[in-house]
C-alpha cells in the first residue's frame, strides 16, 4: 500500500476491482465515500457481483471473475492509444525509454508465450528478456520514445490487442460499459489530477495474482499517480496484523524483504553477491546496495555474541532455501508422508484451503500436531471431520494432537500494522481466561525447552538453536516492548558514522536504519520497521490526532515504514524542477535547501537539478513498467484462471497461465468446462469475522445459514426458487446449502457464449456452535507462480437442485 486509508479522502477517482471495501473494510472505506462528498471523487467498482461497493459507485461494471487483466490491458491500451498519459511523468520516471534485449518477442507474435518458455520445465529462461546494457554496464536509453525496442514502443504493441471489442468479448461486459469506465479511470492523467485504486484479495487469489497487481501499477504509473497524496496502489489488508507479519518474514523472504539464502550461496559473500542490485543508471540511488547492513545486522539480532566476522555472523547457520516452502506445499509434504510434525499457529488450514478433503488427510498422515488457538477449529478437530472430507477410520489415525489455548489480541500487548504500513501499540485490556497463554510466553518457553535439549543432548545442526541470542529479562516470557528495542535496532559497539560524522554509543537505540553497519557494530531485527522504538522512546504509542500537512498524514500518529514517510515513493509528486505536479496536494517540494512536507522518499538535500531517480529502491532508479523480475513475463498477459469455461480468446493453445504452479498427487484434479461450466467464486461478510464466526453467538446470528448466490436467470433454468437446497460441486468435491437468488450477478456473454456465475462466502466450518459446509472444499490447487497464492477466486463448478 503506497498511500494509506486516509490519503484516500484526497483522490479525484478511485478504482475498486479486486476488492469489496464497504463490505470487508468498512471503517476503511469511509475515506473513499469522504473523497466523493468533499471532492465530487468518481468512484468506479469492477467485480463479478453488484456488491455494497458498487451499491455506492459512480460506475458499477459486471466481470468474469478472473479476467482483469484483461480489463486493465485495455484501459492502458486506450490510454495509449487516446494519449491520456502524463507523458513527462512517464518519460523521466518510469523505464518507458529503457532499451531490451534484441531476441525477445511477445506474446502477440509467439503464439501467446513470452520468448524463452521451456514446455518441460514449464518456466522460462528470462535471458532475452534483460535490458540492453551499454559498454559501461547502464542500460540504453531513448528519451523520444520512439526506438521499436524501448519498453514504451514494446508496451503499446503488447497492449495493441486488448481493445474495447476484446475486453467485452473476454471479460463480459459490454464495449460501451468498458470505455466508459476507461474514461473516468484514465481522466487523472493530468498533473493536478490524482487518481488511486484500492484491491484485495480479489486480486491476490488468482493463478494470475501478482500481474493483477503489475497490470494496476503500470496503469498509475502511466497516470502519474503514483507518489501523489490521492494516488497510489492501495492494499487492503484484512486483519490489522496481515501486513506486519508479512514485514517480519514470509516463506521466500527474511524479516524486511531480504531474500531468503539458496544452497548456491554458502557463504555471506555470495549471498551478498547475489542479492545486493548493481545501479542500471548512473543517476539511481539504488538503496538496495545496503543489503549487507541490512543482513548483518539481522545476523546479529538473530545470534547476538555468537555471531562474528571469522564465522560471517552466523550466516551458516541459516537454512537454504532449495524450493518452494510456501502454505500449499507444506501440506502437499505432508499428504506425501515427509512432513512428521506440524505447529500451526494462529492458522486453521483445513479451513483455509485450498482442497479441505487434502489438508484433512494431510493431517491424518502426520506423527504429531500442536495447534495453537483461540478456539476448537476445523485442524484442532481433523479427526472428528465428516466422512464427505475422506479420513480416515478415526482408529486408524496416529495423529498425536496438542492444542494449547492462546490470549485472544485485546489479551495481550505490541503492534498492529495496518494496511497503511502504521505501527501502533495496543495495550492488553484484560488477561486471558484459565490457562491461555500469550502468544510470546507460548514461544518463549519451547524455545528454552529447545535450547535446553539440544545443549543436553546435541543433535543434527544444533548450533542455530544453542546459539540463537534470547536477551529478554524474563526469557520464559518476553517483555514485547524489549522485543521492539530489538526489532527497531541498537548500536553494540561506539562509532563515529564515516560520511555524517555522527557518534553513536554502545546501548543507544538506532534512531533509524540509516545508522545499521555491515561491520557487526549494530542489531536490528527488521530494517524496515528501524525508527520507530528510538531514544527518543515507543514511537507506535504516539497519539497526536493533529493533521501535519493538511492531507491526513498525521505524522505523530503511531509510526508508518520506512522511516515514518506516509508516502512511498513521494519524490514522484513533483516535476523534474521539484515543483509539485499538483500545488493543491503537495507530497514534497524542494524549498531551495532541502525536501519539505512528508518525509522525503529520496535524499533530502539533494537539488532537483541533480536528478537522482525517484524509485530510490529499484537499481532503474524508476518505475517499472518492464519488469524481469516476474516468473510468467515482463509484462502481464491476460491467461484464463487454470479452470475456466472458455478457451483463451487471445490465444487458445496456451490459454491458463503457462507456468501456474500445479500438484500431482491422487487428490490433486482439476475440472473442465464440459462437466463443470459455472464460474464460482469466494467472498466474505461483514456481519461475520473469518472463522471466528461459528465459535461465537452474536456473530453467527447476524447470518446463521450457509447460503449460495445464485443468478435469477441461472435459477430459472435449474428450476431452483429462494430458499432451495441446492448442491455444488467441483472436481474436488461437493457442498450444499441454501439458494439466495439475486439479481446481482448478471449472465455474461464470453467469447460468443452465455457464462453464468455463482459465489458463497467462506465463513462456516464443522467446528463451532454454527455449522456449514468449508467453502474451500471446492478450491484447486493452483498456484500463482510469483507468490504460490491458491486460486480461491475463479474455479469450475456444476450447480443442482437438491
Amino acid at each position: 500500500m503506497t498511500n494509506g486509508w486516509v490519503d484516500i479522502r484526497n483522490a479525484d477517482t478511485i478504482l475498486v476491482m479486486g476488492g469489496n471495501p464497504a463490505e470487508n473494510h468498512p471503517c476503511g472505506f469511509k475515506w473513499a465515500l469522504e473523497a466523493k462528498k468533499t471532492r465530487n471523487a468518481k468512484i468506479v467498482c469492477i467485480d463479478p457481483r453488484f456488491n455494497r461497493t458498487a451499491a455506492v459507485a459512480d460506475l458499477y461494471v459486471p466481470l468474469r471473475a478472473g479476467t482483469d487483466i484483461a480489463f486493465l490491458g485495455g484501459v492502458i491500451n486506450y490510454m495509449l492509444t487516446q494519449e491520456r498519459i502524463q507523458k513527462e511523468y512517464v518519460t523521466h520516471y518510469t523505464n518507458a525509454p529503457f532499451l531490451i534485449k534484441e531476441g525477445f518477442k511477445l506474446p502477440g507474435d509467439n503464439d501467446g508465450l513470452f520468448s524463452g518458455f521451456d514446455e518441460a520445465k514449464r518456466s522460462y529462461d528470462k535471458s532475452s528478456w534483460g535490458y540492453d546494457l551499454g559498454p559501461d554496464g547502464y542500460v540504453k536509453v531513448d528519451m523520444t520514445l520512439q526506438d521499436p525496442r524501448c519498453v514504451y514502443q514494446l508496451m503499446k504493441k503488447h497492449y495493441s490487442r486488448y481493445t474495447p471489442e476484446k475486453v467485452a468479448e473476454i471479460c463480459g461486459c459490454s464495449k460501451e460499459q468498458f470505455l466508459k469506465a476507461a474514461e473516468i479511470i484514465s481522466s487523472t492523467y493530468l498533473p493536478d489530477k490524482a487518481g488511486t485504486l484500492m484491491y484485495a484479495l480479489g486480486w491476490t487469489h488468482h493463478s494470475s495474482a501478482v500481474q493483477n497487481i503489475r497490470a494496476a501499477a503500470s496503469m498509475q504509473l502511466l497516470l502519474g499517480n503514483i507518489g501523489m497524496p490521492g494516488g497510489g496502489v492501495n492494499a487492503l489488508r484484512g486483519h490489522s496484523n496481515i501486513q506486519g507479519a508479512t514485514d517480519m518474514n514470509q516463506t521466500h523472504t527474511l524479516p524486511g524483504y531480504l531474500k531468503m539464502p539458496r544452497p548456491e550461496h554458502q557463504t555471506l559473500k555470495a549471498y551478498l553477491e547475489a542479492n545486493t542490485p548493481k545501479k542500471l543508471r548512473p543517476n539511481s540511488m539504488n538503496y538496495w546496495e545496503n543489503t549487507d547492513k541490512f543482513m548483518v545486522s539481522l545476523l546479529k539480532a538473530f545470534f547476538g555474541g555468537a555471531a562474528t566476522p571469522e564465522n560471517d555472523f552466523g550466516y551458516g547457520w541459516l537454512p537454504k532455501m532449495d524450493r518452494d516452502y510456501s502454505w500449499a506445499y507444506i501440506y502437499d509434504d505432508a499428504y506425501k508422508g515427509i512432513v512428521k510434525g506440524l505447529v500451526t499457529f494462529g492458522m486453521n488450514p483445513v479451513g483455509n484451503g485450498p482442497h479441505s478433503k487434502k489438508m484433512v488427510q494431510a493431517l491424518a498422515k502426520l506423527d504429531w500436531m500442536v495447534v495453537v488457538e483461540n478456539f476448537e477449529t476445523e485442524t484442532a478437530t481433523f479427526w472428528k471431520s465428516p466422512e464427505e472430507y475422506g479420513r480416515p477410520e478415526i482408529k486408524e489415525i496416529k495423529t498425536e494432537v496438542f492444542m494449547l489455548p492462546a490470549a485472544n489480541f485485546a489479551e495481550k500487548d505490541g503492534t498492529f500494522t495496518n494496511s497503511a504500513r502504521w505501527l501502533q501499540w495496543k495495550w492488553k485490556a484484560v488477561d486471558p481466561p484459565g490457562e491461555a497463554k500469550p502468544d510470546q510466553e507460548i514461544i518463549g518457553r519451547l524455545a528454552l525447552k529447545l535450547k535446553d535439549l539440544y545443549a543436553k543432548e546435541g543433535g543434527v545442526l544444533a548450533d542455530p538453536v544453542i546459539k540463537m541470542a534470547w536477551p529478554y529479562s524474563n526469557p520464559a516470557n518476553p517483555n514485547l516492548e524489549e522485543v521492539a528495542r530489538e526489532i527497531n535496532g541498537k548500536i553494540l559497539e561506539d562509532f563515529t558514522d564515516e560520511k555524517t560524522g555522527t557518534e553513536y554509543k554502545k546501548g543507544q537505540q538506532a534512531p533509524g536504519y540509516a545508522a545499521l553497519r555491515a561491520d557487526g557494530k549494530t542489531l536490528c531485527g527488521n530494517w524496515i520497521h528501524s525508527g520507530y522504538f528510538t531514544e527518543a522512546g515507543n514511537m507506535a504509542q504516539r497519539r497526536n490526532p493533529i493533521d501535519t500537512n493538511g492531507f491526513g498524514a498525521y505524522h505523530n500518529w503511531g509510526f508508518n515504514w520506512p522511516a515514518n514517510r506516509r508516502i512511498l515513493y513521494n519524490r514522484a509528486g513533483a516535476d523534474i524542477s521539484g515543483k509539485p505536479w499538483d500545488p493543491k496536494r503537495i507530497a514534497i517540494q524542494w524549498n531551495g535547501e532541502r525536501w519539505v512536507g512528508d518525509v522525503p522518499d529520496y535524499k533530502p538535500d539533494l537539488k532537483p537539478e541533480e536528478m537522482m531517480g525517484p524509485f530510490i529502491m529499484n537499481p532503474e532508479g524508476v518505475g517499472k513498467l518492464y519488469a524481469v523480475d516476474m516468473n510468467d513475463g515482463p509484462f502481464p498477459e491476460h491467461y484464463e484462471p487454470y479452470e475456466s469455461p472458455v478457451d483463451n480468446p487471445l490465444h487458445a493453445k496456451w490459454s491458463s497461465n503457462p507456468v501456474t504452479k500445479l500438484f500431482k498427487t491422487d487428490l490433486d484434479l482439476y475440472g473442465n468446462k464440459d462437466e463443470f461450466p459455472i464460474v464460482c467464486t469466494t467472498y466474505r461478510l461483514t456481519e461475520h469475522f473469518h472463522y471466528w464466526t461459528k465459535h461465537q453467538n452474536i456473530l453467527n446470528h447476524l447470518q446463521p445459514e450457509f447460503f449460495v448466490e445464485i443468478p435469477e436467470g441461472l435459477a430459472q433454468e435449474k428450476k431452483i426458487n429462494n430458499g432451495d437446497m441446492v448442491k455444488i460441486s467441483s472436481k474436488r468435491g461437493s457442498i450444499e446449502g441454501k439458494a439466495m437468488v439475486t439479481k446481482r450477478m448478471p449472465a455474461l456473454k464470453v467469447a460468443g457464449q452465455t457464462v453464468w456465475q455463482i459465489g458463497f462466502p467462506i465463513h462456516w466450518g464443522f467446528a463451532g456452535k454454527s455449522i456449514g459446509p468449508l467453502a474451500n472444499t471446492l478450491t484447486p490447487t493452483a498456484l500463482d507462480p510469483n507468490s504460490s497464492t491458491p486460486e480461491y477466486k475463479a474455479f469450475l463448478v456444476k450447480l443442482e437442485k437438491v
